[in-house]
């Protein structure tokens, strides 16, 4: 248990959410019940003066996570890619959290570099600038490699950061057993789980080794692409807390103005984000998770430039089929062909109606399709699905929570571009040369092929792997050792000293 020594911190987060007006709002998130409001009420108000006063121009949950830190705001970032945890609406005001940081001095940059590289700066660099972005994990600094005259991005690690984040991860860890302990209600929604998935991704972005792994990868996916450039990893000067990259020449995509003055075509622009990523998702299973206007750019060429990877998404191939036929079956309009792919995946219990199913599909998709175009969306459609597949048993499958959240995301961006833009004429093609290429006769004899060969490797341990299966089912089943009831007692006396920040953390997990 990560236990007695994350107590101040969980009762400073609750005072926070207190005193910047989150706690309510995040309640109201939750759906909570007038019981937990009261009780929130008479537990909180205590400890408010403890809570830091936050940004009051700030929306309450953006306020109350902006003040408590880089680990709150990450967290926050992360959960806007959960709505099925923190409901649809709290999803969206997440989206805003923006991390932008004061930099630290540029001598310390360069220290860590010089460290880590195992070589002075000069000798790496002609040029090194002064922090041009920084944010809660990292900054970036403009340089120009010695020799070739390279101009490149260096993204630093912030001093100490790996520590302080680990702290805030072990309250977080903390807070999330203390709720699953008191709260029934909220553990439907597996806060452990949320927290394990937050801390996954957080070690992915305190490692740029593992960053600029993702951004080498998906730089050799999306080679061929038309109209679409990853910056190259200068692998020699890159290590686990410096990152550097080919730099980005361009205008932001959200400079709309300077985007229509170098004459480029806002409807082209907006068409390439949005096939781009569904190529990306659907083709090679490795797709950009955070590709807000932020992390695009604009190319004197059109080209659209995408940059940090530190939250990427992956589907199986498996998983990119069904899906893919899922969408193509809403294009085509063919209700009962998509109930029946998600009978046949196992998304929805057999025991289930399959015609029933259906007929409430054609409820999510006859009045997305009645509406204009330029309001049609393939991630609202995709969220009304989830909410109908909850509803006749289907699972969380976060893979595909991630997707649509970032279709949301996508869109925008796409729309942002092109007002107009009709997203299903934009998606068809792309869905429906994945099908011609990867559902029908080609593709079941590529199985199959594939199918043999493994077989065919493994072929000389199957009967003894067959055999061993056999007499571990055969063995009797021994009952786990209960766990003594300290724990439980701790827990519980700790978790009634916690409850104004457990009722906190309850609102957003």
């Amino acid at each position: 248990m990560r236990g007695p020594h994350n107590i101040w911190r969980l009762i400073r987060t609750g005072a926070t959410f207190e005193r910047t007006g989150a706690m309510s709002v995040a309640l109201d998130a939750m759906n909570a019940p007038r019981s937990l409001r009261i009780a929130a009420r008479v537990l909180g108000w205590p400890f408010a003066w403890l809570g830091y006063r936050g940004d009051p121009t700030q929306p309450p949950v953006t306020r109350a996570l902006t003040a408590l830190g880089p680990a709150y705001i990450k967290f926050g970032q992360i959960l806007s890619t959960r709505p099925d945890v923190v409901g649809e609406e709290m999803a969206m005001q997440l989206q805003v959290l923006q991390d932008k940081l004061p930099p630290f001095p540029r001598d310390q940059a360069m220290a860590m570099v010089a460290e880590q590289l195992g070589q002075p700066v000069e000798t790496l660099f002609s040029e090194f600038s002064e922090p041009v972005a920084a944010a809660s994990i990292a900054q970036v600094h403009k340089a120009v490699v010695s020799g070739t005259d390279e101009p490149v991005a260096v993204k630093v690690l912030r001093p100490g950061i790996e520590r302080a984040f680990r702290k805030d991860i072990d309250a977080f860890y903390f807070a999330a057993s203390v709720i699953e302990l008191l709260s029934p209600a909220a553990r439907r929604l597996h806060p452990t789980e949320v927290v394990a998935h937050f801390d996954g991704v957080v070690r992915g972005e305190l490692d740029l080794r593992l960053e600029s792994s993702a951004a080498s990868e998906f730089a050799a996916k999306t080679e061929g692409d038309e109209g679409f450039q990853v910056p190259k990893v200068n692998w020699e000067l890159s290590g686990r807390r410096v990152m550097t990259l080919g730099w980005a020449e361009g205008i932001s995509a959200s400079d709309l103005e300077a985007i229509d003055a170098a004459g480029h075509d806002r409807t082209l622009l907006g068409k390439r984000v949005l096939q781009m990523f569904l190529s990306h998702a659907l083709r090679d299973g490795f797709f950009h998770a955070d590709m807000h206007q932020g992390n695009l750019k604009i190319a004197a060429n059109g080209d659209i430039i995408a940059m940090d990877f530190g939250i990427m998404g992956t589907l199986d191939a498996y998983t990119r089929r069904v899906y893919a036929e899922i969408l193509f079956g809403f294009i085509q309009r063919d209700y009962q062909r998509v109930a029946e792919v998600h009978f046949e995946a196992g998304y929805v219990p057999p025991h289930k109606d399959v015609d029933e199913f259906a007929r409430a599909l054609r409820a999510v998709g006859e009045p997305i399709f009645g509406i204009d175009a330029d309001k049609m969306s393939m991630a609202r459609l995709l969220s009304y699905l989830f909410e109908v597949t909850e509803r006749f048993g289907m699972e969380t499958r976060t893979e595909l929570i991630l997707l649509q959240r970032t279709m949301v995301v996508v869109e925008g961006v796409a729309r942002s571009f092109d007002p107009n833009l009709n997203i299903w004429d934009v998606a068809h093609p792309i869905v429906e040369d994945y099908i011609k290429q990867n559902i029908g006769p080609k593709a079941l004899m590529r199985d199959l092929m594939r199918t043999a060969r493994v077989l065919g490797r493994f072929g000389p341990k199957l009967p003894a792997m067959a055999e061993a299966a056999l007499q571990r089912q055969s063995q009797p089943v021994v009952a786990p050792a209960r766990t003594g009831p300290w724990r439980t007692l701790a827990l519980m006396v700790l978790g009634a000293a916690l409850a104004s920040s457990v009722i906190a953390l309850s609102g957003i997990l």
